[in-house]
């Protein structure tokens, strides 16, 4: 495993600025707001050839009663109880404030190796009077940084790894299914999580929009390596109307573009919307195998035919998706969790199925046999031959003689043919029609 580096401190002194500067990329979410980042969020970082995993963590606040606020301070000692080396980030233009000195406290009491950045030093030379200030904080010599400028990282990172142990991450990666778990706010995706992961991984909260970063947990169990990549819930574009919910809604749709398998979740209480339909849409339209899990299975009432007609109401509303398999679950008991494991297993193989053209032709042959291609103006459609160019999503390519003749509802039969001999349960499909070259006529 890669050594784990917190980045910690009370709120709005520039944490996320500063992870995202040692990270090389936009990971973390930054505003100008306090206690825009609540969850814990990881990414990598390399210096002088150390390999770490940074954590970005919530502000913390030692003593306030807010709901979420208290739900950070506990997030952030989980980051601190699970890292090598902690970076505590302060902020030089206020001094230092009852708040560090709190959290000095709290940091110490963890035993483990603290670096102190004093950040936000944007002017370069002779440290500001204010600076040794933070020598009162008994936690050695401070570091001048300039999160925004990217100055002093590097005695930053310096500092950092004379703490680090040593890097024993030498595992094969290439089988651990990345999942994203996508849906409006408040449909229990964090409490999947939490149950699946065994910890207290993300925020729960009746408040709808807790979470507001994608975020990625690690999961190891009989069924395989999972990464679950915990996501905003996203909202109608209406209710889209500050930067922090704008900045979620495209990391959501980034999670999905990296994800292996998408977990679409569903409130059972509330049934379907039109907001699941637009969540749905994103997974389809990038290629992603899905499936569709129904969550909050334990506080409706039912009787024996209560889960074959929502299925069949379902099948309906996700007639555009109608391969997704669709499961009911409970995130709150764990009720079919392991049958979700199998499931997100099966649709990645499907995801990833690779056809021969010889097979493919024979099911192609079979099936313009028995309905003939379309005509149109006494020209009837011909298709040569089909093969698969790429899986995830499976695209298969045709070569026709006028493209214009290939319709939809054609495709769809094709489409339907081939998932009843080779399955592709869970999995979008791609068609991408091609002319035979006119000008080269045998």
């Amino acid at each position: 495993m890669k050594p784990v580096v917190a980045v910690v401190g009370r709120p709005n002194v520039g944490k996320s600025t500063l992870f995202n500067k040692l990270c090389g990329q936009r990971l973390a979410i930054v505003d100008d707001t306090p206690g825009v980042t609540r969850d814990r969020i990881y990414g990598e970082c390399e210096w002088l050839g150390h390999e770490m995993l940074l954590i970005d963590t919530g502000g913390i606040e030692p003593y306030s009663d807010d709901i979420i606020l208290s739900q950070m301070r506990r997030q952030a000692q989980l980051a601190i109880d699970s890292a090598d080396v902690i970076i505590f980030v302060t902020d030089v233009r206020t001094g230092v404030v009852a708040t560090d000195e709190e959290v000095a406290a709290m940091l110490q009491k963890s035993g483990k190796p603290i670096v102190l950045c004093v950040n936000k030093s944007d002017s370069l030379g002779d440290p500001p009077a204010e600076f040794y200030e933070f020598y009162n904080l008994c936690l050695g010599d401070p570091i001048q940084v300039s999160a925004v400028h990217g100055h002093g990282t590097g005695d930053l990172l310096d500092k950092v790894i004379e703490y680090l142990p040593e890097n024993t991450d030498d595992e094969e990666e290439s089988d651990t299914v990345k999942v994203a778990v996508i849906g409006k706010p408040n449909a229990g995706k964090s409490s999947l999580v939490n149950k699946i992961s065994g910890e207290e991984r993300m925020i729960v909260s009746d408040i709808a929009g807790t979470t507001r970063d994608a975020t990625d947990t690690l999961v190891e169990n009989e069924y395989g390596s999972f990464v679950f990549i915990d996501t905003a819930g996203l909202r109608r574009k209406s209710k889209v109307d500050d930067a922090i919910e704008k900045y979620s809604v495209i990391r959501a749709r980034m999670a999905v573009e990296r994800a292996n398998v998408c977990v679409i979740m569903i409130d059972a209480t509330e049934g379907f919307t039109e907001q699941d339909s637009k969540v749905a849409g994103i997974a389809h339209e990038l290629g992603k195998a899905s499936i569709i899990a129904v969550n909050k299975w334990d506080l409706v009432e039912k009787d024996g035919k209560t889960m074959d007609s929502f299925r069949k109401k379902l099948m309906n509303d996700f007639s555009f998706m109608s391969y997704a398999p669709i499961i009911f679950i409970s995130a709150k008991t764990g009720q079919r969790i392991d049958r979700l494991f199998e499931l997100i297993k099966y649709v990645d193989t499907q995801n990833a199925m690779r056809i021969s053209t010889g097979k493919l032709n024979d099911v192609l042959a079979s099936a313009t046999a028995r309905v003939q291609p379309p005509t149109d103006k006494g020209k009837r459609l011909k298709i040569y031959y089909m093969t698969q160019a790429s899986t995830r999503p499976p695209t298969f390519v045709c070569f026709v003689n006028n493209k214009d003749l290939f319709h939809y509802s054609y495709q769809r039969y094709l489409d339907n043919r081939i998932r009843e001999v080779f399955g592709l349960e869970g999995t979008p499909t791609k068609f991408v029609i091609r002319e035979r070259d006119k000008n080269n006529k045998k």
